[in-house]
């Protein structure tokens, strides 16, 4: 079995929509600019309110990668 060395970073989605969206664009995002994206663990949700009704979710992440070898 191969063993591997990762690399953590943190980054923030956001989204008028939802949380999930917020994570899926992080993603997305992450992943044009970093190679052998393998997880993700979510630290923290955050919203804004705006008339008693979510205007704007925030998620801050850690997205694990694997470094080349």
């Amino acid at each position: 079995m191969t063993q591997h060395v990762y690399k953590v970073v943190e980054i923030v989605g956001t989204s008028e929509e939802s949380v999930s969206k917020a994570i899926d664009r992080a993603i997305e995002k992450a992943s044009s600019s970093l190679r052998n994206l393998g997880w993700f663990e979510v630290c923290q949700v955050r919203g804004h309110i705006e008339d008693g009704k979510v205007a704007h979710y925030q998620v801050t992440m850690k997205v694990g990668f694997r470094l080349e070898e």
